[in-house]
């Protein structure tokens, strides 16, 4: 990955989030505050993200998801590596020329035509997201005959999109969106599957729905279970995991890259 030295182990991303109506930050102002604790707790690089992609969020207007965003991209950036998490070209532009190094998008580059070209020009590394539509209403498209076998032939066809523009692309599954409990534990089941993509593999299912369901947890109770699947992805040889609780998977990932040594 451009940029990203391989380190001997999976890179913990850990979560910023700067919208209001987050289950994570509770204040834009301390953001920037929240990015630098989650540095110190063992986060390799931070994501900012302004508008929130749950199952069933509505959208943000792009000069809103602009003004959350790019201030704490410049307050982090120089003091870590800062991804932007959008869906917007102009949005990943503004967030690049204010020092993110990488763009995080979870359409992969369906939702903005302009995105893929934009991050060739740039030069940045890009993640694409299995995606089937916004978060208003993604579960509806929950609909497979083999989800492993046909989100990997989505991802594929982002990988090839990206690739043909020498966009160097990391791929994410998209647990939870646009699928149901049982179709993300199948991909979890099927990292290997995935990861014979050929591209790095981000993994992000922190204190996601489908934890709560096995669990019968409130969100706020699902970073233990979050830890284990950290677990999962850094033996199937996740290029990152991205969580909230940076603590307990930063351990993990170690663990397990000396278990492997």
């Amino acid at each position: 990955m451009r940029g990203f030295p391989d380190l001997g182990r999976t890179r913990v991303m850990g979560i910023v989030n700067a919208t209001p109506d987050s289950f994570s930050d509770a204040h834009l102002g301390d953001a920037v505050e929240h990015g630098l604790r989650l540095l110190d707790e063992g986060a390799d690089l931070l994501d900012v993200g302004g508008e929130s992609t749950r199952p069933g969020a509505a959208r943000v207007c792009e000069d809103e998801e602009l003004a959350r965003v790019v201030p704490v991209i410049a307050g982090l950036a120089g003091r870590a590596a800062v991804s932007v998490d959008t869906t917007r070209a102009s949005v990943a532009q503004a967030a690049v020329d204010a020092g993110a190094v990488l763009v995080n998008d979870v359409s992969g580059g369906l939702a903005d035509p302009q995105m893929l070209p934009f991050v060739a020009a740039a030069g940045v590394p890009y993640v694409a997201m299995h995606w089937r539509g916004h978060s208003a209403d993604m579960q509806t498209r929950a609909v497979y005959d083999d989800v492993v076998a046909e989100v990997c032939a989505e991802l594929a066809a982002r990988r090839d999109a990206a690739l043909a523009l020498d966009v160097d692309v990391v791929l994410d599954p998209g647990l939870g969106f646009a699928k149901d409990a049982d179709h993300s534990w199948a991909l979890l089941q099927r990292l290997d599957a995935l990861t014979a993509l050929g591209r790095p593999l981000l993994v992000g299912a922190s204190r996601k729905a489908f934890l709560g369901a096995l669990l019968d947890k409130p969100a706020a109770q699902r970073d233990a279970a979050t830890a284990a699947v950290t677990v999962l992805a850094a033996q199937a040889g996740a290029w990152a995991v991205r969580v909230h609780d940076v603590a307990p998977s930063a351990d993990a990932v170690r663990v397990v890259a000396r278990v492997g040594s």
